[in-house]
């Protein structure tokens, strides 16, 4: 088997639809998404925890409408925050036309949940009137009786005909501009259904592992499931769902991303897991570094290894390098080329300083803005 990056699968063909000014499929890049978990009437707590996620790299949030007064905060909301507003509603058809008429970006709504032919089609209205796409979300957890019944359990045919069903509603009203969405917590459910589904529609898809659990095992699942879809050129924008801040699910989205070549943003690390040879504390310098470092954007990297085993080696292959020495003397690399020493005390500080530096220099080169990979 021949070695193929990112850059030469080829990513299924979907529709375009845009969220507000983000594109999402039809070649765009993949977009990063994470939803608040502040009550949505509390306005300004929900703002901040937005503007964490943008800080992180957020492209899109989606926000919970369970009732009116929600739906109506929306319009506060949307007016302070940068990236739009995707809301979140599932059964009461009035909540989305509120949402809508607040200034949401996209409506997350299953169209066979909200009742009447006339109720669905004033939501459509209500949504080419304010030019808001939808997002069809099918979930494992809440499948139509009738399905379970057909099937017996949750498995991917069920989560697909349920979305090509709701689907099927808007088309019948000549509505296209919507992503579908087939998640589940089980990883292997998921990622058939999503497998599935590539093959018989060309809506753009939203993908992830629904309900993966706390921060350690929600960011494992999630990687395997949404990295086996990426690598298969499966996903038009995803979000990781952890039991944790919104801006966490951001990080792990983006570092999901950057695993695999596909978007690039910010200080890409690249650290040993340390041993007896190590020339310095290699894993408390990462965590401090990864802290220090989370404000800066443009996209470089990074490679901080404990001895000269493998240290010049990965020092090659990256911006900048620190590689662990003798007597307390670390050498530091540029564009893989030695450079000078450093000692202890006082590393950090001058990594941080030399990052800093080059993404300077990124930016007036012009080549500090996003990587993205070929469609």
């Amino acid at each position: 088997m021949s070695y193929r990056p990112y850059q030469d699968i080829t990513r299924r063909p979907s529709r375009r639809v845009m969220v507000g000014a983000v594109p999402v499929g039809g070649g765009a890049p993949i977009t990063v998404q994470t939803m608040t978990n502040t009550l949505t009437t509390d306005v300004a707590g929900t703002v901040a925890q937005i503007r964490r996620a943008e800080a992180a790299g957020v492209d899109i949030v989606r926000v919970s409408c369970p009732d009116q007064e929600s739906a109506r905060a929306l319009a506060d909301i949307v007016r302070q925050v940068r990236v739009p507003i995707v809301a979140d509603i599932h059964f009461h058809y009035r909540r989305a036309i509120e949402a809508a008429e607040s200034g949401a970006a996209c409506l997350r709504i299953n169209p066979g949940n909200i009742g009447s032919d006339d109720r669905v089609r004033e939501v459509i209205k209500a949504a080419r009137d304010h030019g808001c796409s939808m997002r069809i979300g099918v979930n494992a957890g809440s499948l139509e009786k009738h399905l379970l019944e057909k099937y017996g359990e949750p498995n991917p045919e069920a989560l697909v005909e349920s979305a090509l069903y709701h689907a099927n509603i808007l088309q019948q009203h000549d509505f296209h501009d919507f992503k579908i969405s087939v998640k589940a917590s089980d990883v292997f459910l998921a990622v058939a259904a999503y497998q599935q589904l590539a093959e018989v529609c060309d809506h753009p898809l939203h993908i992830g592992i629904t309900e993966a659990g706390g921060r350690r095992m929600g960011t494992v699942k999630s990687a395997i499931g949404l990295g086996s879809l990426l690598w298969a050129g499966i996903g038009d924008t995803l979000r990781v769902s952890l039991s944790d801040q919104p801006e966490e699910e951001v990080r792990v989205g983006w570092d999901i991303l950057k695993s695999l070549g596909i978007r690039h943003r910010g200080v890409k690390v690249i650290s040993c897991p340390s041993c007896a040879r190590q020339g310095f504390n290699v894993i408390e310098t990462v965590r401090v570094l990864e802290d220090r470092l989370a404000h800066i954007e443009t996209p470089l990297t990074l490679s901080i290894i404990g001895c000269v085993v493998n240290g010049p080696g990965e020092a090659l292959m990256t911006d900048l390098g620190v590689t662990g020495g003798g007597a307390g003397r670390h050498m530091v690399y540029r564009a893989g080329k030695t450079d000078h020493t450093i000692e202890a005390g006082g590393m950090v500080e001058h990594i941080v300083a030399l990052v800093e530096a080059k993404a300077a220099e990124l930016r007036a080169q012009g080549t500090g803005t996003e990587k993205v990979a070929a469609a």
